[in-house]
């Protein structure tokens, strides 16, 4: 085996140390899943690997000394883990490792000044890390090689080195630290692109060295003391084409004047807001608010000259080379991990050259339209890629030998690394219409957890010993828990801040309420762990979920988690009422939820089904409890991951909204005032219920959570599971609905319901289910249009609904006739927490 690749996948547990026996690998590509606990020692002795990917999960603990033995390895990616600790000075000894990236990790210690003898180490990229009161050794001043050097909000202090030295440099990103002293003298690179050095405590002048760089893109000394003048040679000599751009941030220093000409040339921004040469009327146009960078998803012109709408879809039209077809492009998700440029607007052309040289392509077979921009900084985009137009020659497909050529250049790594562009991602290879029989894609829908490992495993199982093939079956299952009762720690005794309102429960206290966590109190199971039903010491019936070992989050998540539903308050919500750090445990206490999940009643788990009336009521409580998340909750969040197993009914079969495990902030206002309209994330989530357009674009807004509730109101209606044998429920009842058949896909154990109120309750479900984020209502709006549809209720309706209210008071202490006891609160997938905001905070990002 050469290739371990089991990227963009939802693997939990931990990292198996049996992959160490696997000598004949070079692609170790475990991005983008759920692994958490360490990095096994076992993978520093791969002799013959040369790219290792674990970004994206929740590796924990350090990284192992052994790691310098891997003599042969090039790329290192594991940012975006929780990787602590010291960075090992041996890691120095690699002779060819080319990219280093650890970026949004919890590093700590000092920079190790050896890394500058790493002989052909091209990008060094730390940001998000914590190396407190470290200094950036000037030994990083003689990188030789180096392309890139990013230690954005490092906690880094001292002074600047001098990176004049640095002969190809092209992104220097030191930004968010407490960098002090003046700026060095020496002049830069040629090749520099990007200089970011804002919001550090550097003081003293701006040296007039930043003039003469052909291919600057972005200065940014803001939020710094710099004083004197702003030298205007640093733009004067600029010509900028159409797509070339300069951005001068010099915002919130002491700057008093500009020497030189005021002439700006043509795409040069200039930000001098907070200076106080801003009282001088004549720069007024330079001290306005601050609109220098570009983000965003950005839509390139089109290239062809094609008359529109000829082609029958999913054909589009090739680029005329040399008259226009239709042809079927073959669609590659693909990202720019570390680029060393600002802005890709001025690149498209030279990338479109590298690619296709790369892939043996005519430049004219490769059409880019957009590209988002995204957190890192990182660029996603899709490429299309077209067969070339052959005379007389009726086909427009690629074949299959050359389908899988392209696969094999991108899932191998074969297109040649550009120093440039830097490392690049393979999101996925999207096959269209009539190319699928080349490569059966396997369904999401009817694939379980246990059939992908299986076939992960029978794909290494003729390649590994046996006890790989035994460590890879569970790094595919969930991990078993191994409870040491002699490890009594605290998880949270470093912590001294109580959250009011929250009680700190120890270990005794909820062994003796679950009966030693007996199976006889277990109601429920998933991902992150088991659900137990406990009674407290005082009669407090509740529900405690407790994680396994292999799925454990860091302190500070945990933490994170306890305090974010600390300070939620809500009817429809789930109340959080204590938790457990204890012997290595991270519990949660909620309050019980004797009438279960909507799921299991809507499924026919339950023998009286709910009405109409008490499903309309369930939405609106749904509804409410939501929205309170988006505009009243501090801060606001966005739930990501709602669906009918986390809608819970209490003994008034009032709905509540549980599980915040795949939460996130929403925005908050930037540095400058502004709301982003979004946060860029990881797709996480459950299928059926997520939103297309998040999961293309990886942007989540609240219109992502009125898609999922969407599909929970389809389900209400229908009784149907969001994907079922391949029918996916939005795409079903809009068949229907156009047909005029909509009535024939309605629920018929609801029995009578009046059809007015049924059908605005359908027409505001597929609203909130438009592939379109704006063409969905807000929550506002649909808590409104519930309402509404509530007050046209006919008056036997709420009688029925109130009288099903006041039995369930009546009883509420003894199981339900719905037998609904047997499912409290509990999740089908239960998950860790994700709720590090990607925002900017004012002062230090993370």
């Amino acid at each position: 085996m050469k290739i371990l690749d089991v990227m963009w996948n939802a693997i939990t547990g931990t990292i198996p140390k049996e992959i160490g026996n696997i000598k004949t690998l070079e692609l170790l590509l475990l991005n983008g899943n759920q692994l958490s606990g360490s990095l096994p020692e076992e993978l520093g002795y791969l002799p013959n690997l040369n790219r290792i990917q674990i970004d994206q999960n929740h590796i924990s603990g350090p990284l192992p000394v052994s790691f310098a033995n891997l003599k042969k390895t090039e790329h290192f990616h594991m940012n975006n883990n929780s990787i602590s600790g010291q960075i090992p000075p041996e890691l120095s000894k690699l002779p060819k490792l080319l990219h280093l990236l650890l970026d949004n990790n919890n590093l700590s210690g000092y920079l190790p000044p050896e890394l500058a003898q790493i002989p052909n180490l091209h990008i060094l990229q730390l940001d998000n890390n914590n190396f407190d009161g470290s200094q950036i050794p000037d030994s990083y001043g003689n990188m030789s090689r180096l392309l890139k050097l990013s230690l954005r909000n490092c906690s880094l202090q001292g002074p600047l080195p001098n990176l004049g030295n640095i002969p190809n440099l092209t992104y220097i990103d030191l930004s968010f630290n407490q960098l002090s002293g003046p700026i060095p003298s020496e002049k830069l690179s040629d090749n520099i692109t990007t200089i970011d050095l804002s919001y550090n405590n550097l003081n003293g002048t701006i040296p007039s060295n930043f003039s003469g760089l052909p291919h600057l893109q972005k200065l940014s000394l803001a939020n710094n003391s710099l004083s004197g003048s702003v030298p205007s040679i640093i733009w004067q000599n600029r010509t900028l084409n159409a797509t070339e751009t300069l951005i001068l941030d010099l915002r919130s220093n002491k700057l008093l004047n500009i020497s030189g000409t005021l002439v700006v040339p043509q795409n040069v921004t200039i930000s001098l807001q907070g200076n106080p040469l801003c009282s001088n009327s004549a720069l007024s146009d330079f001290c306005g608010p601050y609109n220098g960078d570009v983000d965003g998803t950005l839509q390139l012109a089109n290239k062809t000259d094609c008359p529109p709408l000829a082609c029958p879809p999913p054909y589009e039209y090739a680029l005329p080379f040399p008259t226009c077809f239709c042809a079927l492009p073959l669609l590659v998700g693909y990202r720019l991990k570390s680029p060393g440029f600002h802005d890709f607007r001025s690149y498209v052309h030279r990338f479109e050259w590298y690619i296709t040289s790369g892939l043996k392509l005519n430049q004219s077979q490769l059409r880019l339209n957009t590209f988002a921009l995204e957190a890192g900084p990182r660029v996603r985009m899709y490429l299309r890629i077209f067969p070339i137009f052959v005379d007389n020659s009726s086909s427009r497909l690629f074949n299959k030998s050359e389908v899988l050529r392209l696969r094999s250049m991108f899932t191998g790594w074969l297109i040649p690394d550009n120093d440039f562009f830097g490392p690049y991602e393979l999101l996925n290879f999207t096959l269209l219409a009539d190319y699928r029989e080349f490569i059966p894609p396997p369904s999401s829908s009817s694939i379980s957890k246990g059939a992908l490992a299986g076939i992960i495993l029978g794909v290494i199982a003729g390649a590994v010993t046996i006890s790989a093939f035994v460590s890879l079956v569970i790094l595919r299952l969930h991990m078993k828990k191994h409870h040491c009762a002699g490890s009594k720690r605290n998880l949270l005794s470093k912590i001294s801040v109580k959250i009011d309102g929250v009680k700190e429960f120890n270990f005794e206290e909820l062994t003796l309420a679950t009966k030693n966590f007996n199976n006889s109190s277990l109601v429920g199971q998933g991902g992150y762990g088991k659900v137990y039903k406990g009674t407290l010491t005082d009669g407090t019936v509740v529900a405690i979920k407790r994680a396994l070992e292999g799925s454990l989050q860091g302190q500070k998540e945990f933490l994170t988690e306890i305090e974010l539903l600390s300070r939620l308050h809500h009817r429809n919500l789930v109340s959080l009422l204590g938790y457990c750090g204890e012997e290595g445990e991270q519990m949660l206490v909620y309050e019980f939820m004797p009438n279960g999940t909507l799921r299991d009643h809507i499924s026919g788990k339950c023998k009286e089904p709910l009405s109409f009336a008490m499903r309309l009521r369930v939405a609106l409580g749904s509804a409410k409890g939501i929205l309170y998340l988006h505009t009243e909750a501090d801060p606001p969040i966005f739930h990501r991951d709602i669906k009918a197993s986390n809608i819970l009914l209490d003994a008034k079969f009032i709905a509540k909204v549980a599980d915040f495990g795949l939460s996130r902030l929403a925005p908050v206002p930037n540095l400058e005032g502004t709301l982003p309209a979004h946060v860029s994330t990881v797709v996480k989530g459950t299928p059926g219920y997520l939103d297309p357009e998040y999961f293309l674009t990886h942007k989540l807004t609240d219109k992502s959570d009125v898609y999922s509730l969407g599909v929970v109101f389809l389900e209400l209606l229908t009784g149907m599971q969001p994907i079922s044998h391949g029918k996916n429920i939005v795409r079903e009842v809009n068949l229907a609905y156009r047909s005029g058949m909509i009535f024939n896909v309605i629920d018929d154990r609801m029995g009578s319901y009046p059809s007015e109120c049924v059908e605005k309750f359908i027409n505001l479900a597929l609203k909130c289910c438009q592939e379109e984020t704006e063409a969905r209502p807000s929550m506002a709006e649909v808590v409104r249009e519930l309402e509404n549809i509530r007050l046209m209720m006919p008056e036997s309706d709420s009688i029925i609904r109130d009288s099903l209210v006041t039995d369930s008071e009546k009883d509420s202490s003894t199981p339900s006739s719905t037998s609904a006891m047997k499912y409290p609160y509990v999740s089908a997938d239960v998950s860790g927490s994700d709720l590090v905001s990607g925002v900017v905070p004012s002062i230090h990002p993370r």
